[in-house]
């Protein structure tokens, strides 16, 4: 039977802002409906109420409703959407007309891009998806990017339980959610236009190029085709 996915296979997490929050031990703790759990249980411990509490410079022109943190030294571009429950972490940007729409947690000195949709996933520190990319139910790794039009596909044609190949032995193995899109390891990369099937992992450090339709694990180097 192979070992069950750690967050520890894929990411740094002992120099992560909130590095004290992430006492799970599996990525899939992260995702669905236990990351509303957490990142609520966050806010909480801000004190965020039903209402944005804004510390960074936001827009007027911008859209920010329910419980939002921005922290300060972040930067909301006008038209942006963002809809709790959020947290924006120091020094990130929230480019001009970016949607993220609820149960998005964004760490330190990241990029949520021009037109760049997000929802249900976490940017640990130094992540960035500069343009036109989609984010769904994924996690992205410490300082990984997201070529323009990248797209993180989160959803099954039939609907049912996402499957992924483990790390250790390529088998298929239960994510036990409906809804995932890629976990993306540390210091990985996507190219221009690239596009991840659900369940689709990326290990540290690797590249998948641009245009290239990926599926499964790619526990090293770079993904050409």
């Amino acid at each position: 039977m192979a070992s069950p996915l750690s967050m520890q296979d894929l990411f740094d997490i002992a120099n992560l802002l909130h590095a004290e929050k992430f006492s799970q031990s599996s990525p899939f703790d992260y995702l669905g409906k236990k990351l509303s759990v957490w990142l609520n249980d966050l806010l909480d411990s801000l004190n965020v109420g039903d209402t944005p509490c804004i510390r960074g410079d936001v827009s007027p022109l911008a859209h920010v409703v329910g419980r939002v943190y921005v922290a300060p030294g972040a930067v909301v571009e006008p038209y942006a959407m963002i809809t709790g429950p959020c947290y924006i972490g120091p020094e990130s940007e929230v480019r001009h007309a970016a949607y993220i729409r609820g149960n998005v947690y964004v760490g330190k000195d990241c990029v949520v891009g021009h037109t760049t949709e997000v929802k249900g996933s976490l940017f640990l520190d130094g992540a960035k998806a500069g343009h036109f990319a989609y984010v769904g139910d994924s996690i992205l790794g410490r300082n990984t990017n997201l070529g323009a039009g990248t797209k993180l596909a989160n959803l099954k044609f039939r609907g049912d339980e996402v499957l992924y190949k483990s790390l250790h032995d390529q088998s298929r193995q239960g994510s036990g959610l409906r809804k995932l899109g890629a976990l993306m390891g540390d210091d990985s990369q996507t190219g221009c236009n690239a596009v991840l099937d659900p369940g689709s992992i990326l290990c540290r450090s690797t590249v998948v190029m641009s245009s290239v339709h990926f599926r499964g694990t790619l526990l090293k180097g770079i993904a050409l085709k």
